[in-house]
């Protein structure tokens, strides 16, 4: 797999100027969300301790706290901003109180290296927010080490081709980075495997929003925190006549009056193994006996 590096700092600073504006524009973060909610209907499992991984403003953990009442939740994300909006205004003294075992905290965190003790949760959720991830071996070895055995994953992220009309037309302008890379189906199913999930279940759906310019794509991508944030971005403004170039090479895209942006969207779910056990050989055992 080929990676570009995406720079942390400038991935949460983008997510914490875009927060005040993020919900107006999360349209597909949402449908996502949306569609991974009905996937739930053919999983029975009710876990008592959940954890929303890359929150954002809290749209996920708001329905995941009216499914599931009974349950503990730990909202992270790695911009404070957004924890702020995912706040309720006004919980109640009733949050708070120790016997009350609705209680949500909410945690500043980056996913990559998650705050919490082993075997800690019952439920690993993450909506669209694995593709902000360096090593996503990492990541899954994290939410491996956090969740309880037999502990379910769910999770959502982009695929290759996501944003492919976007990537194709700056290809032809110059040889930078312009669009976050993203990680293929197949793989991200290996390294589940490698990290001791259970044969995880994946699926993928290509869902394409429509624009009557490429400003507006960029300014949908810049309301988000979802513009490129990697260490090979180009440096500084475009010129006018490359930037015209990019007009006209999106144009050929446009089809019925509109500019699609596709996204490549991937779903998954896999179960925690519970922990491998020790085979003792007759010569261990012997070893064992005569030590003591």
């Amino acid at each position: 797999m080929s990676h570009f590096t995406l720079n942390k700092r400038l991935l949460r600073n983008a997510f914490e100027r875009a927060a005040q504006g993020y919900d107006r524009a999360a349209v597909l973060q949402r449908e996502v969300g949306d569609r991974m909610f009905a996937r739930l209907d053919y999983i029975n499992y009710a876990p008592d301790t959940i954890l929303d991984a890359g929150c954002g403003t809290g749209y996920c953990a708001r329905k995941l706290g009216a499914r599931y009442m009974n349950s503990r939740l730990i909202a992270m994300d790695i911009a404070q901003a957004m924890l702020l909006l995912a706040r309720p205004v006004k919980a109640g003294w009733r949050q708070y109180w120790p016997f009350n075992r609705r209680q949500t905290h909410y945690v500043c965190a980056d996913i990559e290296r998650l705050p919490l003790c082993e075997d800690s949760v019952d439920m690993v959720w993450s909506n669209l927010a694995l593709q902000w991830c360096n090593d996503l071996n990492l990541t899954f070895r994290e939410m491996n080490r956090v969740l309880k055995p037999d502990g379910l994953l769910m999770f959502s992220t982009f695929g290759p081709d996501t944003l492919q009309e976007l990537r194709q037309v700056f290809g032809q302008v110059d040889d930078y980075v312009h669009v976050n890379q993203f990680v293929d189906m197949h793989d991200v199913g290996d390294l589940l495997v490698r990290n001791r999930f259970a044969t995880p279940v994946m699926d993928m759906e290509y869902i394409t929003l429509t624009y009557e310019d490429v400003v507006g794509v960029m300014r949908d991508l810049k309301a988000i925190g979802a513009h490129n944030v990697t260490q090979g971005r180009r440096q500084g403004l475009m010129g006018k006549v490359k930037w015209q170039k990019i007009i006209d090479g999106y144009d050929a895209w446009r089809e019925q009056g509109k500019l699609p942006a596709t996204y490549e969207v991937i779903y998954g779910h896999a179960w925690k193994l519970p922990p491998k056990e020790t085979v003792l050989t007759p010569e261990t055992r012997r070893q064992i006996l005569t030590n003591g």
